[in-house]
């Protein structure tokens, strides 16, 4: 039997499948249009996996190609989506590497203690003490710097200090820390990207040389509703309150903030499209209401379209009071677009204006998309907008009964939902960045937001409009309290079984992918969509089935970390950082540690230590290393003494590897070797031991060579 088609069948054939394909097409319309959002993410992305920067012809030549391709675009259907998405790619890579490109580069800065004079922008409150920023500074009598600095002042410091204020302080500088593990956080980047040129700690008390007699800013402000807040609602509350309103989270103290987090609850926290959601809803109702109330205004006024300009207006300054973050900057986008097709009498698209802001922030501060605020607002407004599209229908029938059955089991399906979706939609971007599940999330978030939603937020803005006559005490008190309710409820559900499991971080080019499966299953109608989940599910689950690191060295060779079927073991030297401390666990999926032993075997002989060195061996067919313990510095001495020559000869021909924290010699023929000079020239050092080698990842050989990559040290003797 041949299943050749005969001539005249097959125009028929062709026919059928073009009407297929057009009817596809049709089923699809207004979906195209928002990836390119993420095909312009996606030429982000490119540009910082580079390992070095691209040519600046390159750059150009991308950007002036995705002209004619989105003219193409227009002139095609699939096929012109197709170049569509490269025109999106191309500029999306092309002015990233331009931000880049037009920032300062990386301060050098003068050793030890230097005399800095400059104008304050920012003053932040801390557990102790108080931070400022400053701009156009100057190191004893030199040149403005291209860089701000911030500078953590002395906790007895009692100078007033405000923004626009001229100071001189003296202070030692130390530029932003390279990332504490291969593969970790950034914070070069981001302070590249940030303006940023180093951080600093005070010697002595701060001499104010001019004051700012203008108008006060919106930073200025910011201090004066952060002391006021603090003041009227005493302890964590207040500093959380005070979050809230203005955006500044460096008062709360570390113990809320664990509790925060490992409860699902660190959101709050920081000022996002929930809060600027909460503003613009209240004063939407509360104008409209208002307006409605006068009979003449309510006959003449279009009082809908002008409550919202006025809520639009209000969300505006409320994005200024918080600093203008990410999130903040993504929801006004939206409530833009909104306003905007309420006054052009248009319905807007929810996942429309999601990738139009999405790009806005983009071509902004294309560096965001790197960042867990930008990754989980969008990834939760994303699923909450597909969500409700998708059960849109089946929440418009009358199984829910009418009036306010209808109206109670609607919301307290809204809530459980809106949970739900945004927790699964933030899980593995949350998993990425900070290595932990929040298993009661839902639940914590059940009572969080709706005490957030009618309680908090509208106690705080009252508060706020009733503070310049002196009567924001109520107001404010009310909001304490309802703080409290949601400290105690992060208190009660992080101290559950649980309830923050640690994970090895899902690597990122696994959340990439899966990424893609999301946006996949977000985006698309229909049946087709489900072919994201696979994707979804597959990338997760290669990720976190990847194996971490076997050993993990610190970009000061003080820590030290050997993980285990029965756990981590740490070597940790004297004036170990603590935070890089828990970075180092974290990579490696756990939460504590245990020391080497002085003596004897641990971890089923896996480690086997004596005073001098241990032996480490992962599994019966890996390659063996051998950590050489550091010995305590002698009087008079900076470093302790390096390990005992002969003692580095016998290991050299039994072990692939050789580890310590201080320098090694003689340097063996064969294997690698780690040392106080390796993570002084290339960093943070992450290895796995395999059966044959030792295959070693350096922080600076992930990094490459960019514009906030420190070059190598010359040679010499690491401080």
């Amino acid at each position: 039997m041949s299943l050749a088609l005969a001539p005249t069948e097959r125009p028929v054939l062709a026919a059928r499948l073009r009407g297929a394909a057009d009817a596809a097409l049709a089923r699809q319309h207004g979906r195209f249009g928002p990836w390119l959002a993420v095909a312009l993410g996606a030429g982000v992305l490119l540009y910082f996996r580079l390992s070095e920067e691209p040519p600046g012809g390159a750059l150009w030549i991308g950007l002036l190609l995705a002209v004619p391709a989105f003219w193409i675009a227009r002139r095609a259907t699939l096929a012109g989506w197709a170049v569509g998405l490269v025109a999106a790619g191309l500029i999306g890579f092309g002015l990233a590497g331009w931000h880049a490109a037009r920032l300062p580069p990386p301060l050098d800065l003068p050793r030890g203690a230097v005399v800095i004079t400059g104008t304050v922008t920012q003053v932040e409150l801390l557990p102790q003490g108080r931070r400022v920023t400053l701009e156009r500074a100057r190191i004893a009598e030199g040149e403005p710097l291209p860089r701000s600095l911030r500078i953590r002042l002395r906790a007895d410091d009692p100078t007033r200090l405000a923004p626009g204020d001229t100071l001189s302080l003296r202070a030692t500088l130390r530029p932003p820390t390279a990332p504490v593990v291969p593969g970790a956080w950034d914070f070069q980047r981001a302070a590249y990207f940030a303006g940023l040129g180093a951080y600093g700690t005070a010697l002595g008390p701060v001499a104010v040389l001019a004051r700012e007699d203008g108008a006060p800013g919106f930073a200025a402000l910011r201090i004066a509703l952060e002391a006021r807040v603090q003041a009227a609602i005493p302890g964590a509350a207040g500093a959380v309150a005070a979050a809230l309103i203005t955006g500044s989270q460096a008062a709360i103290p570390a113990a809320e903030i664990a509790a925060m987090r490992d409860s699902g609850l660190a959101h709050l926290l920081s000022v996002s499209g929930l809060h600027m959601a909460i503003v613009l809803t209240s004063v939407f109702a509360t104008l409209r209401l208002l307006l409605a109330l006068v009979p003449w205004i309510a006959l003449r006024w279009p009082c809908k379209a002008v409550a919202a300009l006025g809520a639009l207006a209000a969300g505006a300054g409320y994005m200024l009071l918080t600093g203008s973050q990410v999130p903040m900057q993504r929801c006004l986008v939206m409530a833009a677009l909104v306003t905007l097709g309420l006054l052009a009498g248009r319905r807007a698209l929810t996942v429309r204006t999601l990738a139009l802001a999405a790009s806005v922030v983009l071509l902004v501060a294309p560096a965001e998309v790197l960042g867990p605020s930008f990754q989980m607002s969008f990834g939760a407004v994303l699923a909450l907008a597909a969500g409700y599209e998708a059960l849109r229908g089946r929440l418009s029938g009358p199984r829910f009964g009418t009036g306010w059955r209808r109206r109670v089991a609607l919301g307290v399906i809204g809530l459980m939902l809106t949970s739900a979706l945004a927790a699964a939609a933030t899980a593995p971007y949350g998993l990425h960045h900070f290595g932990r599940l929040q298993i009661y999330g839902i639940v914590a978030n059940a009572v969080a937001v709706p005490l957030t939603s009618l309680v908090v937020m509208p106690a705080g803005m009252v508060a706020l409009l009733l503070m310049p006559l002196g009567l924001e005490a109520p107001a404010l008190w009310v909001m304490g309290q309802g703080v409290e309710g949601i400290l105690a409820t992060a208190r009660l559900v992080a101290a559950w079984p649980q309830a923050a499991p640690a994970l090895p971080p899902i690597p990122g080019p696994a959340l990439a992918i899966a990424s893609f499966g999301f946006c996949w299953l977000a985006l698309w109608r229909g049946r087709v969509r489900l072919v994201g989940l696979p994707i979804m599910a597959g990338a997760l689950a290669a990720g976190l089935l990847s194996p971490p690191p076997d050993l993990l060295v610190s970009a000061d060779g003080r820590l030290i970390a050997l993980r285990t079927t029965e756990g981590v073991f740490l070597q940790e030297q004297p004036g170990a950082s603590p935070f890089a401390r828990s970075v180092l666990l974290r990579q490696l999926g756990a939460t504590e540690a245990r020391p080497l032993p002085q003596d004897g075997a641990e971890a089923g002989g896996t480690i086997a230590c004596t005073p001098e060195a241990c032996r480490f061996r992962p599994r019966p067919d890996a390659a063996e290393a051998v950590l050489f313990r550091a010995g305590p510095a002698r009087r008079g001495q900076r470093f302790p003494d390096p390990p005992d020559p002969a003692l580095v000869r016998a290991a050299c021909g039994r072990a692939a590897l050789l580890v310590s924290a201080e320098p090694l010699r003689p340097r063996c023929p064969t294997g690698e070797t780690v040392d106080r000079f390796t993570v002084w020239r290339d960093g943070a050092q992450a290895i796995r031991l395999r059966a044959d080698a030792a295959h070693i990842v350096s922080d600076r050989a992930t990094r490459g060579v960019r514009p906030w990559v420190p070059p190598p040290p010359m040679p010499g003797r690491p401080d």
